[in-house]
């Protein structure tokens, strides 16, 4: 795990190099983006030098990595307001978005994983592998647009927009959350499904559930006891990893449902040129899928008794 740690760190060093290096090759100028076009080049050179963006790179980059380690996220060049305020909303609404996107997704793709391969061939295999396969080419803007056309717009069940109103309990928000989380559903299903259903098949033939059999224990117990605790450990693992595709890839779903999160906090700061807004929301992102990765490993490690001793039986 400490291996796995200092790994992580050098990772998100490697990271933050890329991500600044990249966001300071963006085209445009910081400076022009935030007065307009119209604005006369002397005011915006004035600009950009009170923003610092005039000054070598590998300067600019030390102050940043500097700011960075001492919780100092920077100024947004568009809000001229610290941007770790937007950041911890935004990632706050992400989580949440994601947790009802788990909560639907999870339970329904390990029980229709695991019904596949008890059914092994037939058609309940079938349909659902199908079903799985489909959601997974089925990009989230598609499944999005027809579904705030089919719940929102013709059915009007559900809002088309995920931002619920100043003061709403916890109910409330998951009710507006519902229609954005279904896309994710849809795309995370197959994965976890297969995962589920291939490491199913794989504990039913294993010597241990041959000896239950034998021993006349009923199927049910089996199951339950054998085969489910063996055949999801890779499960887990995909959920936990999972998590960092969701905080880091929900801007169509968050731009497409007109959410405040991390995904369209970078869509926005991007337009705008707002390059450090953009760096610290990418690095933020980098940072969660770094720690739910190890924390997917750990968790690997704890539920498999044979890795925590090194292999040995």
């Amino acid at each position: 795990m400490l291996r796995r740690l200092l790994l992580a760190l050098v990772t998100l060093w490697i990271l933050s190099v890329i991500v600044f290096f990249a966001g300071q090759k963006l085209p445009g100028d910081p400076g022009r983006a935030i007065l307009g076009p119209f604005a006369q080049q002397s005011a915006v050179n004035v600009l950009d030098h009170q923003l610092g963006v005039d000054r070598p790179l590998l300067t600019q980059y030390k102050d940043w990595m500097s700011g960075i380690l001492h919780g100092d996220l920077g100024t947004s060049y568009t809000y001229q307001q610290p941007i770790r305020p937007f950041i911890e909303t935004a990632l706050v609404n992400s989580l949440k978005l994601a947790a009802v996107a788990f909560l639907i997704c999870v339970p329904l793709a390990i029980l229709c994983g695991v019904a596949a391969a008890l059914h092994v061939g037939g058609s309940i295999d079938r349909v659902i592998s199908v079903v799985g396969l489909s959601g997974l080419a089925l990009p989230e803007f598609v499944s999005g647009v027809f579904l705030i056309i089919i719940f929102g717009v013709w059915l009007n069940v559900l809002p088309v927009t995920a931002t619920w109103p100043p003061g709403s309990g916890p109910l409330t928000q998951v009710y507006y959350l519902i229609l954005p989380s279904i896309p994710l559903t849809i795309v995370l299903f197959g994965y976890i499904m297969r995962m589920a259903r291939a490491g199913t098949i794989t504990a039913l033939d294993a010597d241990y559930t041959r000896t239950a059999t034998l021993k006349g224990l009923p199927r049910s117990t089996i199951i339950r006891r054998h085969v489910l605790r063996n055949s999801l450990l890779p499960t887990i693992t995909v959920i936990a990893t999972q998590v960092g595709y969701l905080i880091g890839g929900l801007v169509v779903v968050e731009t497409l449902f007109n959410y405040n999160g991390i995904g369209d906090l970078i869509y926005t700061a991007a337009l705008k040129k707002d390059f450090p807004m953009l760096e610290a929301a990418v690095l933020t992102v980098g940072v969660v899928f770094m720690l739910t990765t190890l924390a997917a490993d750990i968790l690997f490690t704890v539920l498999n008794p044979r890795l925590r001793l090194g292999g040995k039986e």
